[in-house]
């Protein structure tokens, strides 16, 4: 089941399941849970969260030895373009900081 995050503040952002509990994981949310609320107060450490993730996903690119691809950039190992965290969380980062500037909550 897709997972939609909601917002007063943003349009509607609708996920694939994995990439939507993976981020609800980094932010310390529970992804069993079909509903539930990141409120004004909690947006900072979520954004937080999800730069810190993103930063140690790159981190552990490079420590492999793998260069990190630009957004749409394939590499020789792999001919399609590999969508990194990165890409994933930006529309989500996007949504809660709008959402913040706007005082409203993300609910999914």
């Amino acid at each position: 089941m897709l997972i939609k995050f909601k917002s007063r503040a943003t349009a509607d952002l609708i996920m694939l399941p994995h990439n939507g509990r993976q981020l609800l994981e980094i932010i310390g949310k529970s992804p069993d849970e079909p509903h539930g609320i990141v409120t004004v107060a909690q947006i900072p450490a979520a954004i937080q969260a999800l730069e810190a993730a993103v930063a140690a996903d790159e981190a552990a690119l490079r420590q492999a030895g793998t260069a990190v691809p630009d957004e749409g950039e394939s590499t020789a190992e792999d001919p399609q373009p590999a969508v990194r965290l990165r890409q994933r969380a930006a529309p989500f980062i996007d949504m809660l900081r709008r959402s913040q500037a706007e005082d409203c909550d993300v609910i999914w």
